[in-house]
């Protein structure tokens, strides 16, 4: 599971009590309290999903689009079938995509390709990058 929606999942459920705690009220000023109580508890969620990420030092990834996406994961589903989780461009390493591929056994598999769609290596998940 990514690791933002490891993060969001927590934010989500404060936020849910807050406002189901706030909805029963009958004056002005209780739903205006649980309105902003709301938004702290969003701008809370929001602060601990960046941290995270300036953390880990992760850049956001772009996602493959048209051509290039359909042309990336028909040649990561050749060598590994299965189910495309996400395909991307990869930060780590400039000028290769990556494509994420849930495999029949329920393991996920990233695979790495050139600009030529030529698989370059692979990552299991929670494991290191392994070439071939």
């Amino acid at each position: 599971m990514p690791r933002r929606a490891l993060l969001a999942a927590p934010a989500a459920v404060l936020m849910f009590a807050l406002v189901s705690c706030g909805g029963g009220s009958d004056s002005d000023s209780g739903s205006s309290n649980a309105a902003g109580t709301e938004q702290s508890a969003q701008n809370a969620g929001d602060a601990q999903s960046g941290a995270a990420e300036d953390e880990a030092g992760e850049e956001k990834e772009t996602p493959l689009a048209g051509e290039v996406k359909k042309k990336a994961e028909a040649a990561a589903l050749a060598k590994y079938p299965g189910t495309v989780v996400k395909s991307e461009e990869d930060t780590e390493k400039p000028g290769m995509l990556a494509v994420e591929v849930k495999k029949s056994d329920g393991t996920t598999v990233e695979v790495y390709l050139d600009k030529s769609y030529n698989v370059t290596g692979t990552k299991q998940e929670g494991t290191e990058e392994n070439e071939g």
